[in-house]
C-alpha cells in the first residue's frame, strides 16, 4: 500500500483526536501503529484503552508532562530530539504501517526542532509508511510537502463559556 504524509493543524480542537482515530481505524484493519507524542508526559483518557492494545498500537511520549508555558530548556530539546530519532526509527524499521507525531508541529514552533527536522522527516519517510503530522501552527513548508492537510478552525467553543476540560472528553 502507498503511504502519504498527512498534517493536522489549526487553532480548532481536534487535531489529536482525528489522528488517535486513524490510528484505530488502522489497528482494526490490521495495521500497526506507532503513535510519538510530544511535549506530552501525562496520563491521557485515551492512553488507558491504547495500553489495552498494546499488540497493534505503541505508545510513547518525549516530554515533561505539560505544554511549555516558559522558554524551553535543554531537557525539554533533548526530548524532542530524542523523540524525533525515535519517530526516524519506527518509519524505517518495517514494523509499522502508520506513524503518528503527534504536536510535533507545536514542537517546531516553541524551537524544540527545526523546519529542516520536520521536512528531513517527511523525505526519511519509506513510500508505505503513512506519516502523521499533528499540531497547531505547521510550517507552510511541511503544508506544502504534505499530501492531505487538515486545518482545524475554531468557530464556537463551550470553553469560552467558561467550561474546563473534562475526563474523557477533553482530556
Amino acid at each position: 500500500m502507498q503511504g502519504f504524509v498527512q498534517v493536522y493543524t489549526g487553532d480548532g480542537k481536534g487535531k489529536t483526536t482525528a489522528a488517535l482515530g486513524l490510528a484505530l481505524r488502522a489497528a482494526g484493519a490490521g495495521l500497526k501503529v506507532y503513535l510519538g507524542q510530544f511535549i506530552k508526559n501525562a496520563d491521557y483518557s485515551e492512553l488507558d484503552i491504547l495500553h489495552r492494545l498494546v499488540d497493534v498500537i505503541t505508545v510513547e511520549q518525549y516530554g515533561r508532562g505539560c505544554f511549555l508555558l516558559t522558554e524551553p530548556g535543554q531537557e525539554d530539546i533533548d526530548a524532542a530530539q530524542a523523540g524525533l530519532a525515535t519517530i526516524g526509527n519506527a518509519m524505517a524499521s518495517a514494523t509499522f504501517d502508520l506513524v503518528i507525531a503527534d504536536e510535533i508541529n507545536v514542537a517546531c514552533v516553541l524551537g524544540l526542532l527545526s523546519e529542516h527536522d520536520l521536512l528531513a522527516l517527511i523525505t526519511r519517510r519509506p513510500p508505505a509508511v503513512e506519516l502523521v503530522l499533528t499540531g497547531r501552527g505547521a510550517p507552510a513548508a511541511v503544508v506544502a510537502r504534505a499530501d492531505l492537510v487538515t486545518e482545524m478552525r475554531p468557530i464556537k467553543h463551550y470553553y469560552d463559556r467558561g467550561v474546563l476540560a473534562r475526563k474523557g472528553i477533553e482530556g
